[in-house]
C-alpha cells in the first residue's frame, strides 16, 4: 500500500469542508435523502431542493403518507424523477416493515429499491460510522491519479477499491473519510487545473510525482447525443387546456405533460401534432398560433420542444380520467412538469 497519513486526510477535512446543510445532522433519514438527490446533480442545485423538502417532509414517515404526485412537484426541476419514485417507494418499506427506523445493516438497506452501492455506502459511513468506502466520479478521479491509472479495466477498478477500503478501515471516523475523498475531487483534484498544492496526498500521488496529474485517467470519448424535434399542443376548451401523466416505466414517469410527440422525416410539426395527438388520444384538432419553443437537454439526447396552440374540431371530446385533465393555467403549479414543459408554460401562459 502507498505511504499515506490518514490523519492528514482527515485533517485537511476539517479545514477545507464546505458548509452544507445535511453535514448538521446525523439524521439517517436526511442524510440518505441527501445523497438521493446529489446523485447526478451538483450541489448548488441540491441544496435549495433539500432545504425545502425537509422543511415540507421533515420525517421519513411524512414522505411515506405523502402522495406520490406531491413529492414529484416537490422534486420538480431537479430532473431524475425515479430518484424521487423510489425514494417514496423505500420510505414506505422502511415505515411499514422496519417501524420507520432506517436499516444500520448495509446489505439490508441496500436492498431497498434506488439503494445502489454508493448510496449505501454514503449513509452507513456516515450516520453509522461502518467502514464501507464510497466511489463516485470525484473519488475515482482522486484515485486513479494517486495510483497512477490511465485506462478503466477490473483489474484497476480492483486497485482502486483495495486501496479505498485499506484506508477506510485505518479511519477513526469513515463517514468523514468519505467526505474527504469527494471534497477533494471536488475542491483539490478537479478534471481541469487541479490545486495540487491543496491536496493532502499529494506527495505520495503518482500523477503529480509525474508532472501530468490532467493525463489521468484518460478521457473517455463521449458519444454525440441525438436532437429530436418534438411538437406539443395546448389544446383548449374555452378557459382550460388539456393534460396528460406520463407512463411511471416511461422516461419522465409520473410527470404530467402536453400532448404531442416527435416529428418524422420531413414532417410539418403541425402534421406532427395532429398525428400525435390523434393516436394518444383519439381526437382531431385543429392546430392554431405558435405558443413557445425552447431547446432542452437531457442525459441521453436533446430536444427541440415547439408548442401550438390548438382547439378540439367538432364532434371531438376528451374526458378527464385519472391520468389526464382539464385545467386553468392557475393550476399548473398543482401538478409536477417537466422542466421543459415548464418554460413553455412561461411563454405561453403570460
Amino acid at each position: 500500500m502507498y505511504n499515506t497519513n490518514i490523519n492528514e486526510i482527515s485533517r485537511w477535512f476539517t479545514k477545507n469542508k464546505r458548509q452544507m446543510p445535511w453535514r448538521d445532522t446525523k439524521d439517517p433519514y436526511k442524510i440518505w435523502l441527501s445523497e438521493t438527490m446529489l446523485q447526478q446533480t451538483q450541489v448548488k442545485t441540491v441544496i435549495p431542493y433539500y432545504k425545502k423538502w425537509v422543511s415540507n417532509y421533515p420525517t421519513i414517515l411524512d414522505v411515506a403518507s405523502a402522495e406520490e404526485n406531491s413529492l414529484l412537484k416537490a422534486w420538480e426541476g431537479l430532473g431524475y424523477y425515479r430518484r424521487c419514485r423510489n425514494f417514496h417507494k423505500a420510505s414506505i418499506i422502511v415505515t411499514d416493515s422496519y417501524n420507520g427506523r432506517i436499516p444500520d445493516n448495509y446489505d439490508t438497506f441496500k436492498s431497498l429499491p434506488g439503494v445502489g452501492d454508493y448510496t449505501a455506502s454514503a449513509v452507513m459511513s456516515i450516520v453509522f460510522g461502518l467502514p464501507y468506502s464510497v466511489l463516485d466520479a470525484n473519488v475515482w478521479r482522486v484515485m486513479c491519479r494517486y495510483l497512477g491509472i490511465k485506462n478503466i479495466t477490473v483489474n484497476n477498478k480492483n486497485r482502486i477499491r483495495t486501496q479505498l477500503n485499506h484506508w477506510i478501515k485505518q479511519s477513526k471516523n469513515p463517514g468523514d473519510f468519505n467526505q474527504a475523498m469527494m471534497e477533494i475531487g471536488s475542491q483539490a483534484c478537479s478534471i481541469k487545473k487541479p490545486k495540487c498544492n491543496n491536496c493532502p496526498i499529494n506527495q505520495s500521488c503518482k500523477a503529480f510525482q509525474f508532472g501530468e496529474p490532467e493525463a489521468y485517467p484518460k478521457p473517455v470519448k463521449k458519444k454525440g447525443i441525438p436532437t429530436y424535434d418534438v411538437s406539443v399542443g395546448i389544446i383548449w376548451d374555452k378557459d382550460k387546456f388539456f393534460i396528460q401523466k406520463r407512463e411511471k416505466q416511461n422516461h419522465l414517469g409520473g410527470l404530467w405533460e402536453l400532448p404531442g410527440g416527435k416529428r418524422k422525416v420531413n414532417e410539418k410539426l403541425e402534421k406532427t401534432l395532429q398525428r400525435e395527438i390523434n393516436e394518444e388520444c383519439g381526437v382531431k384538432v385543429k392546430v392554431g398560433d405558435r405558443a413557445g419553443f425552447v431547446k432542452h437537454q437531457y442525459s441521453h439526447f436533446k430536444i427541440k420542444l415547439t408548442a401550438f396552440h390548438c382547439s378540439l374540431k367538432n364532434g371531438s371530446t376528451m374526458p378527464a380520467t385519472k391520468s389526464s385533465n382539464w385545467i386553468i393555467p392557475g393550476d399548473v403549479d398543482l401538478y409536477p412538469f417537466p422542466k421543459a414543459t415548464l418554460k413553455i408554460f412561461d411563454q405561453a401562459l403570460t
